[in-house]
């Protein structure tokens, strides 16, 4: 059967655009359909964005740390304004970056929605194109609830770019969305109320990080409602929301966010008519070299379900570009994957979690080292943040099995050890290793005995 193209990459993030150029650079021809900005939810709404205001909300905590070195600050003063148009040009840089890369590498792109029409046809407007391999890369969106109010919630797709700085914000959730907003808008100058309907923030992180981590959301200022829900959100004729929780507290603020998660964004596409299976949580099936029910359509990043990560979207584009064009070696392994919430302290993990550790091998077998400390950056301000690292080990084989931290930079302290566990290393080699004097990173190479 002759086909108009190669491959159609359904979706231009992180994944598809990655499967898009290397293949075109291996000689396949290869078409791309997006009806949203290139770069997908990372660099639109998504990672780029949220790190950008993170560095802005950490400026808030430094001008008054700064004090107790020796600086005089007066007049500070925030424009929500300049924040979110610079972010913006920035976003349209790495926008015209993508498409640049496109354009150099040979791929076609087509500016629309697109919709499979069987397993080989997709249709974008009035165009059908015929194709030998599909490949759905369409990303998620961000999952508001249904209820009588969900029309007044603001979500993080929309939270870029309010007209108007919220004084006053209530956000909905307790994972890393909800708690990385709470302390961007803390930072910023906001009051905010976080609902958390659990017990605690961050679920599937390490117990001890996720206690810490609200301790020092909570010095910051940050207010957490625990084991609490939203019942109504009326909106107010001078444009603020009245709302009230399920303890019939309640307050006015000027945006309420969602931030309970996203879903993966299949509507449109046309998966039932070419035969596509997807799950319950509406994410679409596949086995492990992203195969979906149909012989010659694929599927991969966060419309999978999997691990909602841009380098694992791009890792996973890498194995299945191997897996049609390569020799076939490679595959996925989603073990010792690090991961970093960009919350003030931030967060960074990679590896088991005490808790995991504890299921899998049992709790005899399990050394627990932990500092928990304040760094030498706070000794002349007031500000009383503290740091926490921790190193879960099998005592068996000495294996360090994960390790946490809650701390400035700590995605970047985090990364070269990720390097260390994916390599193999044993707590004797942390024990070896000298660290560097003075920084906070060492204190992992100086943990000699272990809580527990």
């Amino acid at each position: 059967m002759e086909f108009d193209i190669d491959l159609f990459v359904v979706g231009a993030g992180s994944g598809g655009i990655r499967m898009a150029r290397m293949a075109a650079q291996a000689g396949i021809k290869v078409m791309v359909a997006d009806n949203n900005p290139l770069g997908g939810t990372c660099v639109n709404v998504g990672c780029i964005p949220k790190k950008l205001y993170a560095y802005a909300s950490q400026f808030g905590h430094d001008f008054k740390d700064s004090a107790g070195f020796g600086w005089q600050l007066s007049d500070v003063n925030f424009n929500w304004r300049t924040l979110v148009s610079n972010t913006r040009i920035e976003i349209k840089r790495l926008n015209n970056i993508y498409e640049g890369l496109l354009s150099e590498s040979g791929v076609e792109f087509i500016s629309g929605s697109a919709c499979l029409v069987d397993s080989h046809h997709v249709k974008v407007g009035d165009r059908v194109i015929s194709a030998e391999r599909i490949l759905i890369a369409t990303g998620g969106y961000p999952y508001v609830p249904e209820s009588n109010y969900a029309g007044l919630l603001t979500t993080s797709d929309q939270i870029f770019d309010l007209p108007k700085f919220p004084r006053r914000m209530l956000i909905i959730g307790g994972g890393y969305t909800a708690v990385e907003f709470a302390s961007i808008f803390n930072g910023l100058g906001s009051k905010v109320e976080l609902v958390c309907r659990g017990n605690a923030i961050l679920r599937g992180f390490d117990d001890d990080i996720r206690l810490f981590l609200a301790t020092e959301l909570e010095r910051q200022g940050v207010n957490i409602h625990f084991n609490r829900n939203l019942v109504q959100v009326t909106k107010l004729q001078q444009g603020s929301f009245w709302v009230r929780l399920d303890d019939k507290s309640e307050y006015e603020v000027d945006v309420v966010l969602s931030a309970t998660g996203r879903r993966p964004r299949i509507t449109g596409l046309g998966l039932e008519q070419a035969g596509v299976a997807v799950d319950q949580r509406g994410a679409i099936c596949v086995n492990e070299y992203f195969q979906t029910s149909v012989h010659n359509i694929y599927a991969l990043g966060d419309v999978v379900g999997r691990m909602e990560l841009t380098p694992v979207a791009l890792a996973e584009a890498m194995v299945l570009l191997d897996h049609w064009y390569g020799k076939g070696e490679k595959y996925m392994d989603y073990n010792l994957v690090p991961t970093a919430v960009f919350s003030q302290p931030s967060v960074s993990t990679v590896g088991l979690t005490e808790q995991q550790a504890q299921n899998k091998y049992g709790h005899g077998r399990i050394n627990i080292f932990r500092s928990d400390f304040k760094a030498l950056k706070q000794s002349l301000s007031n500000n009383k943040e503290r740091t926490l690292m921790k190193l879960v080990v099998d005592s068996n084989t000495d294996r360090v099995l994960g390790i946490h931290m809650v701390g400035e930079y700590a995605a970047e302290v985090l990364q070269g050890f990720a390097v260390a566990l994916k390599a193999g290393a044993c707590k004797a080699d942390f024990d070896r290793t000298l660290g560097i004097h003075p920084s906070s990173a060492e204190e992992f190479v100086n943990m000699r005995t272990p809580v527990y």
